[in-house]
């Protein structure tokens, strides 16, 4: 009977193989009467420079019998060790409602991908629309197309296209979502090319350099199992009769539809306008709303590390910060999808935007650490109609973009000019592939947003020195942490809460929050179609 062995501790400089021993010593066994074991989840402890170290947890089968591993469990601190229960895998059956059409997905994005893998595997043969390019071709419009000609393709840029926003944003895999899905998302990616340590790290990260790659191994298992996945097209309009789907318009052309999956991510704009015309209930949500700053590596390295930066072992170093109660309305100003040795990038699907996002290769060796600084925008700050969001976020792009020259440099300020209210000048370095340009950051961030960062910035800067300092770049404005719409849907069968056949999914239907738990929505809703329809004519 396999056990689980919490929180053992390995110094910087020791081998893995000592947790063999260390686990044996708090069993209260002989080495030896440890029959196998796996590292499962390693995290790095850094929080006393003191006393850097790694902590395991390792799982292990004793050569004992049950009896005798149950008695030794007894003798143990109950909270570090654990007998593992194998469960049987939950058998998936089909419904028995008729599949007239073959399920249909819109977006391949992380929720969309792992719907249609899930659909494909079960022998549904799902049908992707994706209004973006395959990635090779999505690569070569964003490298050169917009990154040299300064030409944004408004189809196929760093939003749209096979992957979705997560193709080009950092891979970061760390969920606080508790479900026992995202060990299947990890085990996917990772048998699909991600490197196995994303399956025992605690923060694991693949990085934008193998994603995309990863990715199209996934489209091809699709399509080898029957599916179909179809760039270039759009989802133009829907059709609604008594309050069932009845069909979908795409590149101007009519289609019938079964169950339709919602997978459309948080920067489809025109989507969710159509939608709400088309009388699908959407609502006004919270979403976050700041900028993005910038440090040399080594600095954040020295923040986390001290003396023992440059250690062979140490990862780049990172970091997870609140400001408590920066905010005028009392809310915090806090971190978000920090990017150690990463770059700064150009978020936008639109001509005439600017939004930042962070990302970072797998090694995580470039010279600049970037995280979001975000505040919570309630849409009572605003207004609850649904749309305000979409609004609110694009006047601060669009200001964003006049700001500068029109080229899609971003705008940017030392930290400390910032603070002064004073405009920086010299030499400019960033990480954002396009250039920045000097600009005065309050004329492009809302008043409130500046509030809680002139209040924020000073509290992170006493417990880090140097946090707002020369050194500190602020880029802006950061926009697309969230959506700003929740497309309403039913708790149980998943579809939208006034279409019937319609189920909204992901990060743009308001129900996930980064790769791993989009995915996982994405793998729910496929496990629901599953059980309510069966294969039917749209498989003959």
């Amino acid at each position: 009977m396999p056990m689980l062995v919490r929180n053992l501790r390995l110094g910087l400089d020791e081998p893995e193989e000592r947790l063999v021993a260390r686990a044996a010593k708090r069993l209260r066994v002989p080495i030896d009467a440890i029959r196998a074991y796996a590292p499962v989840r390693r995290s790095l402890d850094a929080r006393d420079h003191n006393d850097v170290h790694f902590v395991y947890h390792l799982e292990l089968a004793l050569y004992d019998s049950p009896a005798a591993e149950q008695a030794h469990l007894l003798r143990v601190h109950p909270r570090n060790v654990e007998i593992i229960h194998s469960l049987p895998a939950p058998r998936r059956r089909s419904g028995d409602r008729p599949l007239g059409e073959r399920p249909m997905i819109f977006g391949f994005g992380p929720a969309g991908m792992f719907a249609a893998l899930r659909l494909a595997e079960a022998g549904y043969q799902p049908i992707v629309f994706e209004r973006g390019r395959d990635v090779r071709r999505r690569h070569r419009d964003v490298m050169q197309r917009f990154y040299r000609q300064r030409d944004l393709d408004e189809e196929s840029n760093l939003m749209y296209g096979e992957g979705g926003a997560g193709a080009y944003s950092d891979g970061k895999l760390y969920t606080r979502v508790s479900e026992p899905l995202v060990r299947t998302v990890l085990e996917t990616l990772y048998h699909h090319g991600a490197d196995p340590d994303i399956l025992v790290d605690a923060r694991p990260h693949i990085g934008s350099d193998k994603l995309p790659t990863i990715c199209a191994r996934i489209r091809g298992h699709i399509e080898q199992l029957g599916g179909e996945i179809r760039f270039d097209h759009r989802l133009d309009d829907v059709e609604v009769a008594d309050g069932v789907l009845d069909a979908v318009v795409v590149n101007a052309g009519r289609i019938p539809v079964g169950p339709v999956i919602l997978a459309i991510g948080h920067s489809a704009r025109d989507t969710v306008r159509m939608l709400v015309g088309r009388g699908v209930r959407v609502v006004a949500k919270p979403f976050q709303l700041g900028v993005r700053i910038e440090h040399p590596q080594e600095l954040v390295d020295r923040w986390q590390y001290h003396e023992l930066c440059g250690h062979e072992r140490l990862p780049p170093a990172e970091y997870q910060l609140v400001a408590k109660k920066a905010s005028p309305t009392g809310g915090d100003l806090f971190s978000f999808c920090m990017c150690p040795g990463g770059m700064i990038l150009p978020s936008v699907e639109s001509k005439g935007l600017i939004a930042t996002n962070g990302a970072s290769r797998s090694r995580r060796s470039g010279a600049w650490a970037n995280s979001g600084l975000v505040i919570t925008i309630d849409p009572e700050m605003i207004d609850n109609d649904p749309l305000a969001g979409l609004a609110y976020q694009e006047r601060w792009e669009r200001l964003a973009f006049e700001a500068t020259d029109g080229s899609y440099r971003v705008p940017v300020q030392r930290a400390v000019d910032f603070l002064a209210g004073r405009q920086s000048d010299g030499a400019l370095d960033t990480s954002y592939p396009l250039g920045g340009q000097w600009s005065r950051l309050r004329s492009v961030i809302p008043e409130h947003v500046t509030m809680a960062l002139e209040r924020g910035l000073a509290i992170l800067d006493r417990r880090l020195p140097g946090f707002a300092g020369g050194d500190a770049l602020l880029t802006a404005p950061e926009t697309r942490a969230s959506a700003p719409v929740r497309i309403l849907r039913d708790r149980d069968t998943r579809e939208s809460v006034n279409v019937t056949g319609l189920y909204p999914v992901g990060e743009g239907a308001g129900y996930a929050g980064g790769i791993a738990s989009a995915a996982v929505d994405g793998l729910k809703t496929a496990d629901r179609i599953i059980e309510t329809y069966s294969r039917g004519m749209g498989h003959r």
